[in-house]
């Protein structure tokens, strides 16, 4: 890599989780390399090593060298960096000189994808709403139907999943289904697909009732406005590991204010301003992995938000936790510019 290049791979012992994150997200690679004031490396961090922090405790306002590995892998030159990269799956390796400092990157010279562990776990996807925020569009086509590319973004969702060996689907349908039914019938690719038809809408939770006794294992739950590209496998451990009976993935989103914010006292006194204030917060993605026991909860015919069933399970004391991912790992559709961005990020379009 050239020393522009590395630049961007690079940050200060002074930055912030939150701001690490940004820096990460920007160059698309899933880690960030830290150095002291004399450029010498002093940890680097991962998408993981962010999670297992703020899993612990950690906050996004503390130093980004706090969660870091302190001790990453090295290499002295470009041949045992290339030796190194290929012993263990690393993201990247920096070669650094005798005084510890990156003089460049290796991230290897791969050339196929490597193959994901099958999961065969149970997909359901609730495509009944209407996509009112998707208009005009979804006043000819309901949303599951809308493209991305060459292909309708539920079949996207599918695709990601087929990738784990999930190969099951339950799919809750209402505005529009005889059109979404008919894409798939005419489909060449015979997805295994189990159909729900609801009556009336019962919002992004209360459709579930209709699969009651038809599910007895960890299922995912998924609106079918939302594309997320994380590892499901780390996902589907995490959700085990912890015995929750709903594992809620949520991203890190990243959003400056573009204007300056006052904060005012008494009479109008100016007690400080911030220029165009940058935040960072946790979003859900609308996207769950579940237990089956949870269904058994959801009273029949009645509509209901998914997020009101997390925390019905919630105040019964039944373990329900965040699985945070990258800003980068989620991709949204719910309104038209951000469906502009996704057909960018998929295509380049």
């Amino acid at each position: 890599m050239d020393k522009q290049e590395i630049k961007q791979f690079i940050g200060t012992g002074d930055l912030t989780l939150s701001r690490a994150m940004q820096e990460i997200d920007a160059n698309a690679n899933g880690i960030l390399f830290i150095v002291n004031d004399n450029g010498v490396l002093i940890g680097c961090l991962t998408d993981g090593d962010i999670r297992r922090f703020l899993l612990s405790g950690g906050r996004l306002d503390d130093k980004a060298i706090d969660a870091a590995n302190k001790n990453p892998k090295v290499a002295y030159g470009l041949e045992e960096a290339k030796v190194l990269y290929h012993k263990k799956n690393y993201i990247m390796i920096p070669v650094i000189d005798n005084n510890g400092q990156i003089i460049d990157l290796f991230n290897g010279e791969r050339t196929s994808i490597k193959a994901r562990n099958p999961l065969h776990t149970p997909v359901v996807i609730n495509a009944g709403g209407k996509g009112t925020r998707l208009e005009p569009y979804t006043k000819i086509l309901p949303k599951p139907l809308i493209p991305v590319g060459e292909l309708p973004i539920i079949e996207l969702i599918m695709k990601e999943y087929l990738s784990y060996a999930c190969n099951e689907f339950h799919i809750i349908v209402n505005y529009k289904k005889e059109l979404i039914k008919a894409y798939f019938a005419d489909n060449e690719n015979h997805y295994n697909i189990s159909w729900y038809d609801e009556k009336k809408p019962l919002g992004t939770g209360g459709g579930l009732s209709l699969l009651k006794k038809k599910l007895d294992s960890t299922f995912f739950f998924a609106n079918c406005d939302a594309l997320l590209t994380a590892n499901y496998e780390r996902v589907l451990e995490f959700h085990k590991e912890n015995r929750n009976v709903i594992t809620m993935i949520c991203a890190y989103k990243n959003m400056t204010i573009p204007y300056g914010v006052v904060d005012i006292g008494i009479n109008g006194k100016i007690e400080g301003m911030t220029e165009k204030p940058s935040m960072t917060f946790l979003t859900n993605t609308g996207i769950y992995l579940v237990e089956p026991e949870v269904i058994d909860d959801i009273d029949d015919d009645v509509s209901i938000g998914f997020p009101d069933i997390v925390e019905r399970q919630r105040q019964k004391g039944k373990k329900v936790a965040a699985f945070p991912v990258s800003e980068n790992d989620w991709m949204d559709m719910g309104q038209l510019h951000e469906l502009n961005k996704m057909r960018t990020k998929l295509y380049g379009e």
